[in-house]
């Protein structure tokens, strides 16, 4: 069993592995793990892979420290079994680069875009020889809806839910349907503009933001909301490999 920790900008995402496929979860707001000393004991956990966007709290640093098995901390210098064609590595989310390789691994050989919408939505593309080429960056659903009420005088802060219809009828309606059906025919052009170059592409979504897309769009995209996990368990297991190599050689 492989303990996969996956620290987002606001939420904190805990799996139990078992091989390649997920067998529990938990998540928790971000600050202080405090669930993660019970799931911990909860499975014969072997080995663990620590990924976080941001810099970790030290009564985050404690909790960890308090876990009894060896954890990889995912940085710009750890061993990753795509090639990252990204110029800056060091300042790549670890969350992109692990959800690029958590589709990677469901679809080797595949070119792939994937897009994680959350806190931001990105898009990550990786072609069919490994090459991860980079991807953008753009505002996520509450963002928006945040932005468009502090940074005005008079617009108030709408919630996600509630209806969505073609066009506004009033200011609240307006303000929704402009940002969700923005998010989604954002989502649709990247996918239609990326399939263009790429025929056979195919398109992995993940992330906490449900966006309902038109069916000939919706065919062409698989969900998955443990993409970051997977793609930490695979370059958990990817180290491991190169470690078992290294000391047969």
């Amino acid at each position: 069993m492989k303990l996969i920790i996956d620290i987002g900008n606001s939420v904190t995402k805990i799996v139990a592995f078992r091989g390649d496929e997920p067998v529990d979860e938990i998540r928790m707001e971000n600050g202080t793990l405090s669930s993660l000393d019970a799931f911990a004991n909860k499975y014969p956990f072997k080995k663990g892979i620590i990924g976080a966007v941001r810099h970790l709290t030290d009564c985050e640093e404690q909790t960890l420290g308090r876990l009894q098995i060896p954890m990889l901390r995912f940085t710009s210098e750890t061993p990753i079994p795509v090639s990252n064609r990204y110029r800056t590595p060091k300042t790549l989310g670890s969350d992109r680069l692990a959800a690029v390789i958590g589709a990677s691994s469901l679809k080797p050989g595949t070119d792939l875009l994937i897009i994680d919408a959350g806190t931001c939505i990105t898009y990550e593309v990786i072609d069919a020889r490994g090459n991860y080429w980079g991807g953008n960056i753009a505002p996520g659903m509450q963002m928006r809806l945040r932005a468009l009420h502090e940074y005005t005088a008079r617009l108030p802060l709408v919630e996600a839910e509630g209806e969505v219809p073609g066009m506004g009828y009033n200011t609240e309606t307006a303000i929704r349907s402009g940002v969700l059906r923005g998010m989604k025919y954002e989502i649709e052009g990247y996918i239609k503009s990326m399939r263009s170059k790429f025929p056979h592409l195919q398109v992995f979504l993940t992330g906490g933001n449900r966006i309902n897309f038109d069916t000939n769009i919706k065919n062409l995209i698989f969900t998955d909301k443990y993409i970051v996990p997977r793609g930490l368990n695979r370059i958990l297991d990817y180290n491991e490999e190169l470690r078992t190599n290294s000391e047969k050689a």
